[in-house]
């Protein structure tokens, strides 16, 4: 999670509609405030691909920039990511998911068809078709055709106004995710990185963590038994924040679990002459079946 990121805009979301589902399961928000991460526990009211409702035992600001972890009911593991706070109000909120994977997507989707979860009604109801009797005297109509027929070519219609509907819908979030990404500034790969001034030890840093996150085993290198451990060089801010990382060594298909855990670990800013500096470390995962 970046902190003090400060978005160009803070009002109302975009208009776009998306299919939400409603879900009631615990959830947990991380809020980075003066370098210190605040946990505010809470429970969601509904979800969908672009975002969450939630009630929360605590008060975000619309606007900042929050880790999110939910933990969805059927579902294997918990839902990491990064959100935005779009509105705040009486403990209830809205946050719009930043820079969701495409295994993240992948997994809401197939949480959907797994749980069976239900959309939330829509506003309003649709009128009841009335029925209408021929005036006396008038011509006979030629007889309507029959009902399954007419059945099936309404879906056949309804299917392909749906796909091209969804792939419209598709390009537009796409485009819109971008430009919001690029205006928060939340993309690892053009953030700037602070200068570091030392090399510390994996041994002395460890002594300065204050918060630590296990990695997931992934469910495909459990199955094959891959094991081993993930050494990742790592820039660590004055603020204690994780700035940025890379692999060294270690089993490919460990290495993205693992940097998804120590992005959201924080250290005691480590200093020299009694001023907090950038520093760069080693830090080592292991993983065991």
């Amino acid at each position: 999670m970046a902190a003090g990121v400060q978005p160009r805009s803070s009002g109302p979301a975009s208009p776009r509609r998306v299919l939400r589902y409603q879900v009631q399961a615990p959830l947990d928000v991380t809020v980075l405030r003066q370098g210190i991460p605040h946990t505010l526990p809470g429970r969601s009211l509904n979800l969908c691909e672009r975002g969450i409702a939630a009630v929360l035992a605590g008060e975000v600001l619309p606007g900042e920039a929050v880790g999110l972890e939910v933990r969805l009911p059927l579902a294997p593991s918990p839902l990491r990511t990064r959100a935005l706070v779009r509105h705040h109000d009486k403990l209830r909120c809205g946050m719009e998911f930043v820079g969701l994977t495409m295994e993240q997507e992948a997994f809401l989707r197939k949480w959907v068809e797994m749980a069976k979860a239900e959309p939330e009604p829509k506003k309003g109801e649709r009128a009841p078709e009335r029925s209408q009797k021929p005036p006396a005297g008038s011509t006979p109509q030629a007889p309507a055709p029959p009902l399954k027929a007419r059945r099936g070519w309404r879906w056949i219609g309804l299917l392909a106004l749906a796909a091209v509907l969804l792939a419209n819908f598709w390009w537009r979030w796409n485009q819109a995710w971008q430009e919001i990404e690029s205006d928060l500034g939340v993309e690892e790969t053009t953030a700037e990185q602070p200068q570091v001034q030392v090399q510390v030890p994996a041994e002395v840093m460890e002594k300065l963590v204050t918060h630590r996150v296990d990695p997931e085993y992934p469910e495909s290198a459990r199955q094959a038994k891959v094991e081993g451990v993930v050494v990742l060089d790592v820039i660590i801010g004055e603020d204690g924040s994780v700035v940025s990382m890379h692999p060294e060594s270690g089993p490919d298909v460990l290495t993205h679990a693992a940097m998804d855990a120590l992005r959201w670990w924080r250290f005691l800013p480590y200093e020299m002459d009694g001023k907090p500096v950038a520093v760069e470390t080693k830090v080592a995962v292991e993983f065991h079946p």
